[in-house]
């Protein structure tokens, strides 16, 4: 027992979602721990309850706690409440 298993646990989508945050590139968003990242360090308002279950729910398909399609749904209707779909 001695061997360690290296296992890629990253969690992709099967279809990114495209935003673009204020003045900046369109940004390909690939699966949730992209969309956490975008969610707590680039997103334009921390007052939006869209935003708020969004980070929860990629957190959770993140730890394969929760469902990576819930967590994109979610991702989508704060980028739509937030204005930076693109």
């Amino acid at each position: 027992m001695d061997k360690v298993i290296d296992v890629d646990f990253h969690v992709t989508w099967q279809s990114p979602v495209f935003i673009r945050i204020g003045n900046g590139m369109r940004e390909r968003i690939d699966g949730p721990d992209a969309a956490v990242a975008a969610l707590l360090h680039r997103w334009p308002s921390s007052h939006q309850s869209e935003q708020a279950v969004a980070k929860r729910r990629c957190v959770d398909a993140v730890a394969n706690h929760g469902s990576p399609k819930l967590a994109r749904e979610a991702f989508v209707e704060a980028a739509v409440a937030a204005k930076v779909l693109a």
